[in-house]
Parts: structure tokens; C-alpha cells; sequence
């Protein structure tokens, strides 16, 4: 994240600043740390939310997140955005203005090198010739989860993804606007010749099954909770309650 005074705000909260999350310990690289909760765990789904895919090399990149998958058994979900920090793309030597257009071709280029046993792939922005991508995902396929609320987001959504995270802004009404953007997104996927019911949704987060009722009855199929606690104890104490008072309850949503 940047420090400069000048720095573009972060929207995800009011005041625009990052602070809450770099006093938590930052903004850990999620496939680390993904790695580091796999190696302890067995069954629960390891996902990322929202990982910027442009500012990364795609064939690098879809070596980390094979070999992860493949060694967590299939558990990998990638959340992927295109962003919206300039000093990021910057720091990373990565062009900010054409960030779209390399996305799209990334997604290609990662799933075909996932795909098939010698992959080529010839783009403006990446190109390789007869590579082997191994480890492979176990189900030669990892699930992509775009996040994002614009129109392009969405249009990305209904070609390539396996799921929606639309993205709300604060200020923003959640009951407007979310099933909004679900809708737009469902039907962008049937126009792309793709069944909309096969696409997941995933937002957050609800804290009351009242809440989760809400999420459930507007198309949501999996919300994301943050955790509050700041140690290890206080962190299973909130989990346990959390599965005692709301997911006990609300398995048949």
C-alpha cells in the first residue's frame, strides 16, 4: 500500500486510508498465506478475496496457484480484480491504463496452461510456446471468482467465471444494490450462452441469521465474515459463536 500523502484512496472505506488492516499485520501475499492455512487443514476451502491478477506475471503465477491447489487436494478458489491503485501497478512495474485488456488475456493464458498437457497461447500482452505447467490443479481447473462491480467486471464475470463477488461500496444502499448487481451478472452469463444458475455468487457478511436469510433470498451463495478478534483465542471463541448462533442455523439456506 502506498504512504504517499497523495496516494489514491482506498474506497472500501469511508476515510480512504488502509490503516485498520496494516495495524492487523497488513495485507499478507494470499497464496502464503493460503499455503500456511492448507498445510494445517484438511477440508475447508481456501479462497482469495480479491487477488489482483494484472500485477502479477500470469505464467509465474499460475505455477504458484497450481502447485497450491495440487497440494491442498483441490481446495483452491482464486477471488480475482483488476484494482484500482496506480502506485500498486507502479511499484510492480505493471501498466495501470491497460489492465482490463491484460486480465482478460491472463485468464486465458492461466487456464490454458492449467488445461492442457502442452500449452501455447499467442496474445498481445502474453505469449508461450508448447509450455508444461506442472503440478497441474487436481481437477486441471482451479474456480475464478471475479470481483468487481462494474459493467466490465460483469461482462468478465459471464465469459470466464465459475463465480460473481460483486463489490459494494460504503454509502452505497447493500439491499439496492447488490441484488442489482447480481441480476446484471446472471444475465450477462445467459446472454453469453452460459447457465446462470451454475454461477456462484459469494459476498459478505452476514452476522445474524436474519442476515444470512436476506444474503440467501437474494441469490447469495457463500458469505464472507471478517473476523474482529485480534488473538488466536479471542479468534476461536468468535468462529465457535459465530457456528453455534448463524451457520447451525441457517445449513438449509
Amino acid at each position: 500500500m502506498s504512504r504517499a500523502l497523495d496516494a489514491t484512496p482506498y474506497r472500501g472505506v469511508p476515510d480512504g486510508k488502509m490503516d485498520r488492516l496494516a495495524r492487523r499485520g497488513g495485507i499478507p501475499d494470499p497464496l502464503i498465506w493460503l499455503a500456511f492455512a492448507a498445510a494445517a487443514t484438511s477440508t475447508i476451502r481456501l479462497g482469495t478475496n480479491v487477488l489482483v491478477l494484472p500485477e502479477h506475471q500470469p505464467v509465474v503465477f499460475a505455477k504458484a496457484a497450481s502447485t497450491l491447489d495440487h497440494l491442498s487436494k483441490g481446495r483452491l478458489m482464486l477471488g480475482l480484480g483488476v484494482g484500482e491503485f496506480p502506485e500498486e501497478y507502479a511499484a510492480c512495474g505493471m501498466d495501470f491504463t491497460n489492465r482490463g485488456k491484460r486480465m482478460d488475456e491472463y485468464i486465458e493464458a492461466i487456464t490454458t496452461l492449467w488445461r492442457d498437457d502442452v500449452a501455447s497461447y499467442d496474445g498481445e500482452y502474453v505469449s508461450f510456446d508448447q509450455i508444461e505447467c506442472r503440478p497441474w490443479p487436481m481437477n486441471r481447473a482451479i474456480p475464478l471468482h471475479i470481483g468487481g462491480n462494474s459493467e466490465a467486471a460483469i461482462r468478465r464475470t459471464a465469459r470466464y467465471g465459475d463465480g460473481y463477488f460483486p463489490f459494494i461500496f460504503p454509502g452505497e444502499d447493500l439491499k439496492v444494490a447488490l441484488p442489482h448487481l447480481i441480476e446484471r451478472a446472471k444475465e450477462e452469463t445467459l446472454a453469453a450462452g452460459r447457465d446462470p444458475d451454475e454461477l456462484e455468487i459469494t459476498s459478505g457478511g452476514a452476522r445474524t441469521v436474519e442476515e444470512a436469510k436476506w444474503y440467501a433470498s437474494v441469490g447469495v451463495d457463500r458469505i464472507g465474515v471478517p473476523v474482529r478478534a485480534s488473538s488466536i483465542n479471542e479468534m476461536r471463541d468468535e468462529l465457535n459463536r459465530f457456528s453455534d448462533e448463524v451457520i447451525a442455523k441457517t445449513l438449509d439456506l
